[in-house]
C-alpha cells in the first residue's frame, strides 16, 4: 500500500503505523484518516498481524486536528464539527477499541487534542520522558473529543479529568505514569526499543486471549458484577476452545516455553 500521510510496516507479527506529517507535528487531515482506515482494514484482514503499534514521525506523536483544513462540512452557515467527528474520529476510535488485537501507543513527543486521546485509546501506552499530553480543546472553545471525555475520568477520576480538560495544562509523561494515565514513561532513546520489544512479545503471545481480555476489561466499568461474571464465563468458554489454550497447558506440563499461534 502506498500512503502519503502515514507509514505502514509489518514485521514479526507487529503492524507499525507511523503518523507521517512531521513538519506539522503529525496533525490529522481527512487524508490521514482515510489512510488510517485503509491500514486498519488491512490489519483486520491479515492474520499474520497480531499486534499494532502507533507512533509519530519526528518530534511529535500527534498535535490533533489540522485547523488549516477547509473541508469541514458546513450546516446553516457554520462548520458542522459533529459531522466531521462522526466521519473520521469516531470511526477511528471505534475501530481501535473494537479490534481484538492489542494496540500499543509509543508516544514520542507532544500528544495534543485528538492526538492525546488517540494515544489514550490504545490498550497500552508508553511515552518518552519528554512527551506531553495536552487536552488543547478548551484553548479554541471546544470540548475533548476522540474519546477524551470517556477515557479521562476512567483513567484519572472525575476531579483530575475535569481539571485537565478545563485548563488544558500539559501533563508530562512522568506525571501521566504517576497518575495511572499511561503504562510507562521511558527515556527518549529507549522508547522505540521498549515499545517494539513489548509489541513483539504480545504478537508472539496468545493473541486470541489478548483480544478477549481487551473485550472483558473494556466492558467492566459499565457492567454490574453479575454482568461481568457472566461475561467472564462466556469469554473463558471461548478461550478454552482455542489452540493456544491447548498449547499453553501442554507447554506448562512439559516444562517448556509455549509456542502460541494466535488461534
Amino acid at each position: 500500500m502506498d500512503f502519503e500521510t502515514i507509514q505502514y510496516d509489518v514485521d514479526r507479527g507487529v503492524a507499525t503505523i507511523t503518523l507521517d506529517r512531521p513538519d506539522v507535528l503529525n496533525c490529522f487531515t481527512s487524508q490521514m484518516h482515510k489512510e488510517l482506515r485503509e491500514a486498519f482494514k488491512s490489519i483486520t484482514r491479515d492474520k499474520a498481524v497480531r499486534c499494532v503499534m502507533i507512533t509519530g514521525a519526528g518530534r511529535a506523536f500527534c498535535s490533533g486536528a489540522d485547523l488549516s483544513q477547509s473541508d469541514t462540512p458546513v450546516k446553516d452557515g457554520a462548520p458542522d464539527l459533529g459531522a466531521a467527528i462522526e466521519k473520521d474520529y469516531n470511526r477511528l476510535i471505534r475501530t481501535i477499541r473494537g479490534l481484538e488485537k492489542p494496540v500499543i501507543a509509543a508516544v514520542n513527543g507532544v500528544a495534543a487534542g485528538a492526538g492525546a486521546n488517540l494515544a489514550l485509546m490504545a490498550d497500552i501506552v508508553l511515552a518518552a520522558r519528554s512527551a506531553q499530553f495536552i487536552q488543547a480543546f478548551v484553548k479554541i472553545g471546544l470540548i475533548p473529543d476522540a474519546g477524551g471525555t470517556y477515557a479521562l475520568p476512567r483513567l484519572l477520576g472525575s476531579a483530575r479529568a475535569l481539571a485537565v480538560a478545563m485548563t488544558g495544562e500539559p501533563i508530562t509523561a512522568e506525571q501521566a505514569e504517576n497518575w495511572g494515565m499511561i503504562w510507562r514513561c521511558v527515556d527518549d532513546d529507549n522508547l522505540m526499543t521498549e515499545a517494539t520489544e513489548l509489541a513483539c512479545r504480545l504478537a508472539a503471545g496468545p493473541t486470541k486471549s489478548l483480544g478477549l481480555i481487551k473485550r472483558a476489561i473494556g466492558a467492566s466499568l459499565d457492567n454490574s458484577l453479575d454482568q461481568q461474571l457472566d461475561l467472564e464465563r462466556d469469554l473463558q468458554r471461548v478461550a478454552g476452545r482455542t489452540g493456544d489454550f491447548m498449547e499453553g497447558v501442554a507447554a506448562f506440563l512439559q516444562k517448556r516455553p509455549a509456542e502460541f499461534k494466535g488461534s
